[in-house]
């Protein structure tokens, strides 16, 4: 029975919801630790445009990232330069649950990466494929609207899985559907659930979120954002997943003189809107999600009580 299945809480949301603020909250409140269930913040030296919460300095452990006074896992652990994917972003994420279960504690999966989050809650079968760099590089050249039709023709299923608009994640499905001669969507199944979970939705009206996205490029700017992608242009090509993703890639347009400033950060706010909208897309389809406002912390506390108590 479900209710016989170890315990994890998850809080979802578009990216500038307040998910950070609310999980650190939820983990001192009830003795947990974090598990990272966004695609950016795995990877190392990216600290600015993935928003990564900053870690505590001050707390000497090279095993986890700390942040808060709170342990966080699957959390800066990969090179820029590593392909990492979403099977083995499940991988490592089961593994800390386990670890985070065995000594007692609780854990909360935080994150908006849509299908970080499903794989764990529905207990996804992901193919494992290795990388095909020979058709990676055959679709190199090809627009997304080329790739999408493409795949829409070799697995329509896929469409509604995947977010259409990361060249990503399409290009992923089509290499795995290709590779293997079975489409993505059938080898994509969910099994009988590892846990027993509580969804946890971050809510803020439209105008709020646009205005807290707004906020924090313009923070993230001021922290520094163009010299870190500078520095790390300098190690990292811009065709590497890591470096092609929202923040980098528009800095990257400025560093290479194909656009102004200007019309850099106009375009990063843009793109984060629009992810934004898509990732509100995807997890309003999921019926499971209790949503609350994303400064009522009260009501966050009494549901993970509730569901704890059980």
């Amino acid at each position: 029975m479900k209710n016989n299945l170890p315990k994890v809480v998850f809080i979802v949301g578009p990216t500038a919801s307040g998910k950070t603020e609310l999980s650190v909250f939820l983990a001192k409140n009830f003795n947990g630790e974090i598990v990272n269930a966004d695609s950016r913040q795995v990877y190392k030296e990216m600290e600015i445009a993935t928003a990564k919460p900053p870690r505590d300095n001050s707390i000497k452990n090279n095993d986890h990232y700390i942040s808060n006074g709170i342990t966080h896992h699957v959390m800066d652990c990969v090179k820029p330069s590593e392909n990492f994917t979403l099977s083995d972003y499940r991988a490592r994420a089961q593994v800390a649950i386990t670890d985070i279960l065995e000594r007692g504690k609780l854990p909360i999966v935080v994150g908006g990466t849509g299908l970080y989050v499903w794989t764990l809650i529905d207990n996804l079968d992901i193919p494992k494929v290795a990388p095909n760099q020979k058709l990676r590089k055959s679709f190199e050249d090809k627009s997304l609207d080329e790739l999408v039709k493409l795949l829409a023709n070799i697995d329509s299923e896929s469409i509604d899985k995947i977010d259409i608009k990361n060249k990503r994640r399409v290009l992923r499905a089509l290499e795995v559907s290709i590779s293997t001669g079975e489409s993505f969507s059938k080898q994509t199944t969910k099994s009988e659930p590892t846990y027993n979970c509580l969804q946890i939705g971050t809510r803020c009206e439209r105008p709020e979120l646009y205005r807290r996205i707004e906020d924090r490029i313009e923070k993230q700017l001021d922290e520094g954002l163009l010299e870190e992608t500078k520095k790390l242009s300098k190690k990292y090509p811009f065709t590497l997943p890591s470096m092609s993703s929202i923040g980098y890639k528009q800095m990257g347009y400025y560093l290479r003189e194909e656009m102004t400033y200007v019309e850099a950060v106009k375009l990063f706010k843009r793109d984060t809107k629009h992810y934004a909208k898509r990732q509100l897309s995807w997890f309003n389809r999921d019926k499971r999600i209790i949503w609350v406002d994303n400064k009522d912390f009260k009501t966050a506390n009494k549901l993970v009580g509730k569901f704890l108590s059980k």
